[in-house]
């Protein structure tokens, strides 16, 4: 099995990445730059990560949908816990990564979504991933899996998980400040520091 794993150096992309090695899963990385105000800090942390794992990087610039559709994540003039919710983002990253498996021959998509008790928005539910998978596969002309290998764990799972793993050096604050914020949505995840 071959998967394009979605990618963006956070702690729970990074550990998919770690377990599909494990299983000896090939695995094409992908980042997405969607114009994210911490594309440098996400970006150095998920290329460091992949080199570790042997992997090369493909990076996707997409930048101009932060500029045209405007959040939070995006926008320093908006409230990053507010206004977090970027309309059609997961649905870009899908469509995106189904695209690059299409190219280069992959099975499945991966996303690095948790249970879906901690979804926040309408883009992080089983419900959502199921029609995703039947759309890709209707517009790609073949079957490509959507998976959320992650989604039965909760963070305090995933954090034991990548610390048993050797996972670090990753990145999720969404301001992209030298030192987490500790307000937005992903470091409110955490309640404990970065690993």
């Amino acid at each position: 099995m071959s998967v394009v794993a979605l990618v963006s150096g956070g702690l729970d992309s990074t550990l998919i990445a770690y377990l599909a090695i494990e299983e000896g899963v090939k695995i094409h990385p992908i980042f997405v730059n969607y114009g994210q105000r911490a594309l440098d800090r996400e970006l150095a942390a998920c290329e460091g990560a992949m080199r570790k794992l042997g992997l090369e990087l493909t990076v996707a610039d997409l930048s101009g949908y932060g500029m045209l559709i405007r959040s939070g994540l995006t926008d320093p003039s908006l409230r990053v816990l507010e206004d977090a919710f970027t309309p059609g983002r997961n649905m870009l990253f899908l469509l995106v990564a189904a695209a690059h498996a299409y190219q280069v021959g992959a099975d499945a998509i991966s996303i690095g979504l948790l249970h879906e008790e901690t979804s926040l928005f309408p883009d992080q539910t089983s419900a959502f991933l199921q029609e995703a998978e039947a759309l890709i596969s209707r517009i790609m002309g073949r079957s490509i899996k959507v998976l959320a290998p992650l989604a039965d764990f909760h963070k305090d799972e995933v954090i034991a998980l990548a610390k048993q793993k050797g996972v670090e050096a990753t990145y999720s604050c969404h301001l992209g400040q030298e030192t987490p914020c500790g307000h937005c949505i992903a470091c409110n995840e955490f309640n404990v520091e970065e690993v």
